[in-house]
């Protein structure tokens, strides 16, 4: 809201959100202006619970949530930084012109339209919430409300309408501030007949050689297997054994030709096979292939893996495929540090290392990948790695599995007599589900929410969703925050990925963290170096002076060199001495130069003095009014300051003691001399012998000479004895006297007495 609308705010509109008041704007202020003067009242309550006032740079205000810079070189308030959906003082507002308050933009790059897609049970029309409005499609332009939002391009189908899709919109360009959380919406739909490259990993060492057998003659069935699931099959085959070097291969030259009967020269990792769809092919190579031997138990399969992931084109991989890796094995594995126990210290690179025979170049000469290196892998060539392993060793690729992306585990028979249907099975079970990951930095938050294909429910906070059969439509939004503005430039604009998980689709999000000022920024107009309004030893910037070395004050206007002992000195004078907290200026002003530039809350509430310690505004109240009101005082430095013929801490007493004086009474005293008169009223005196009240303290029923005053009507009355004990003696006597009333004893605050 902008300033110059804070006389047409309907404050009986207004919510409060945070310490944020957010109102609805109405042109008549007429109707409303009883509840003006109300709600005028909210930044005395919540100032403390506002985070703006305290940023004093343009880039920390617009770092906080909620908060705006004003750039105005003729601001006259005390804080720059403020929020706009808060009333503010008519000295603290800022002219819209020069009001920095950027909101978040997005701008949709490419959202080509899915293939094939159509909702089963997932309705496409979702009600997001704030920012989007009416039924959103990936394959129309999204509208919006109450967010700044525009679209590049359509949506569309690649060249020759062959393009697959199943992950729109595919690119966006964000520009976020920091803590304001907003919203994008993605969808995902498993296509029709989408592609799939199965790669298959073999151990060839001597105890496999029964699974080489039987997986050559179920080459075919593997084949039309998968051929009944995508016409789009490509199937490609890779072996390996360990490093040859001992303690791994024994290197005895008899046993580096062959190292049990019947077997091939050991190797680390060859490619027998790159993807083809030549299926026949594959059978004859898995035959052809000879097993090896090796020493120790765990083989070299992470060697292995990394190169049939990372060797892209040696392998074939295609980019538009689901991309499978099935890992055949009956042992453990070799991981990062192994290498040390045969001399390999060159820690491994990751790369591709490919002779033109498909051996794996520097097997004896780096280390095996840790298991992070292998899960970055697959991840970044979105790979669905399948471990086939026996079940003695079942248990630990399963746990292994839990630390690579999109990684599953299933039990091989013996002799690899089920690898077709575990493969069948495995791929409907990868298929069948859908997992977003992201690869955003700590920088950036990013929350899921999803109803997958329940289109009645409510949506809920998770990246999967299960039982998604081909051509279902699952929509997801996705909340996105920057937590916090990283402190490098470089590190504020990030290209995040959102993505399934073993689909080489994604969403590319250009993020652009807004957390600086173009006022700020060298050839800005707002922006000038060594400026007059800096007395020339500072950089304007942004409507404020950022001081060069050796000067400081608000304009710069002060010189460190001029003031001896700098670093003490600069600010000495403002710290009031003794003072328990050591803040400056008490902490309501500001520093200048050694002296104290107080705060100003409002034209009639100041705070002042040397240390800005007095203020007028800090004096005890009476009925609500300070120093019982105008009439009757003033404060000063937290004091009140009573006018004459008042008095008392809050000025509430009157200055005079003729209200203690009793009427009629010539020569009185006050309060009968037996009290004091303290805010033109009587304190009456009380002691062991007497205890005197009444308005002047004239009552003391427990006062000896009381009793002989009454004695001889209260004898005549009460028992008929003494002097008056004749009736009309005592009634003639005893008029102004009150009927006596017996009791066991008197108490001494009694009054009636």
């Amino acid at each position: 809201m902008s300033m110059s609308m804070f006389s047409k705010v309907n404050y009986s509109e207004c919510i409060f959100v945070g310490p944020a008041l957010k109102c609805n704007v109405k042109e008549d202020f007429r109707k409303n202006y009883l509840v003006f003067f109300t709600i005028a009242q909210v930044p005395q309550r919540f100032s403390a619970q506002n985070p703006c006032t305290s940023k004093s740079t343009c880039q920390d205000c617009i770092q906080t949530p909620s908060c705006a810079w004003c750039y105005d070189p003729e601001f006259g308030g005390n804080t720059r930084c403020f929020q706009p959906a808060f009333p503010i003082t008519p000295k603290e507002q800022c002219r819209d012109d020069y009001v920095f308050n950027p909101d978040n933009v997005m701008t949709v790059v490419s959202n080509l339209q899915l293939s094939k897609a159509h909702s089963k049970g997932s309705s496409g029309g979702y009600h997001w919430g704030t920012g989007y409005e009416g039924s959103w499609n990936a394959s129309e332009s999204w509208e919006s409300k109450g967010s700044s939002m525009y679209q590049q391009g359509e949506a569309g189908q690649g060249s020759g309408g062959q393009q697959i899709v199943q992950v729109a919109p595919q690119r966006l360009k964000l520009q976020l501030r920091a803590g304001q959380s907003f919203s994008i919406y993605m969808s995902y739909t498993q296509a029709e007949d989408y592609p799939v490259d199965l790669y298959y990993l073999m151990d060839l060492s001597r105890s496999m050689y029964d699974d080489k057998e039987k997986l050559s003659s179920l080459g075919d069935q593997l084949a039309q297997t998968m051929q009944n699931i995508t016409s789009n099959f490509t199937l490609g085959f890779g072996s390996f054994v360990d490093k040859v070097v001992m303690p791994y291969v024994s290197t005895l030259p008899e046993n580096l030709l062959h190292p049990c009967s019947d077997c091939a020269a050991p190797y680390g990792y060859q490619n027998m096979m790159s993807l083809s769809q030549n299926t026949h092919l594959f059978s004859r190579m898995v035959k052809q292939a000879n097993v090896s031997g090796n020493l120790d138990a765990p083989e070299g399969g992470f060697d292995a893996i990394m190169q049939a992931v990372v060797c892209r084109n040696n392998i074939g991989w295609r980019e538009r495929a689901r991309r499978l890796l099935v890992f055949s094995t009956d042992a453990s594995f070799h991981y990062a540090g192994d290498g040390k126990l045969g001399g390999i210290v060159k820690p491994n690179d990751g790369a591709c290392h490919l002779s033109h025979e498909g051996y794996y170049s520097e097997s004896s000469y780096q280390d095996y990948p840790s298991i992070e290196q292998i899960n970055l892998a697959v991840k970044k060539n979105a790979i669905n790695v399948i471990f086939a392993v026996t079940g003695n060793t079942i248990g630990i690729y399963e746990q292994l599995a839990k630390h690579i992306e999109g990684a599953s585990t299933a039990k091989l028979e013996k002799d690899s007599s089920n690898i077709v249907e575990l493969i069948k099975n495995q791929y409907e079970q990868i298929s069948s589900s859908v997992e977003m990951k992201h690869n955003a930095s700590s920088a950036v938050s990013i929350r899921f929410f999803t109803k997958c294909l329940n289109a009645t429910g409510a949506s809920v906070n998770t990246n999967k969703c299960g039982n998604i059969k081909v051509g279902d439509m699952i929509n997801f939004k996705i909340d996105l925050e920057v937590l916090k503005c990283p402190k490098l430039k470089k590190d504020r604009t990030q290209t995040i990925q959102i993505y399934p998980v073993g689909i080489n689709e994604s969403l590319i999000i250009d993020l652009e963290m807004l957390c600086g000022c173009n006022c700020e920024q060298p050839g800005d107009k707002f922006y000038e170096e060594n400026s007059p309004v800096c007395h020339n030893h500072g950089t304007y910037k942004c409507g404020i002076c950022e001081c060069n070395p050796g000067a400081f004050g608000r304009h710069c206007e002060c010189n460190a060199d001029e003031i001896n002992n700098m670093s003490l000195n600069k600010t000495l004078g403002c710290i009031k001495p003794n003072s328990t907290t050591g803040a400056e200026c008490s902490g309501r002003g500001t520093c200048i130069c050694g002296r104290c530039d107080c705060d100003s809350k409002s034209p009639v509430e100041n705070i002042y003095g040397d240390y800005c310690e007095c203020d007028n505004f800090s004096c005890e109240r009476f009925m609500g009014e300070l120093c019982s009101g105008e009439t009757h005082g003033v404060c000063d430095c937290g004091v009140c300051k009573c006018k004459p013929g008042w008095t008392g801490p809050n000025c509430a007493c009157e200055d005079s003691t003729a209200g203690c004086y009793a009427p009629d009474v010539i020569g009185g005293e006050i309060c009968s001399g037996h009290g004091t008169c303290v805010c033109g009223q009587c304190v009456c005196e009380n002691t062991k012998e007497s205890r005197y009240s009444g308005k002047f303290c004239e009552k003391c029923p427990t006062c000896p000479d009381r009793c002989l005053e009454f004695r001889d009507c209260v004898q005549c009355q009460q028992y008929h004895t003494g002097p008056l004990k004749d009736p009309d003696v005592c009634s003639a006597n005893c008029t102004n006297v009150p009927v006596p009333i017996a009791v066991d004893k008197v108490e001494g605050n009694d009054t009636n007495h």
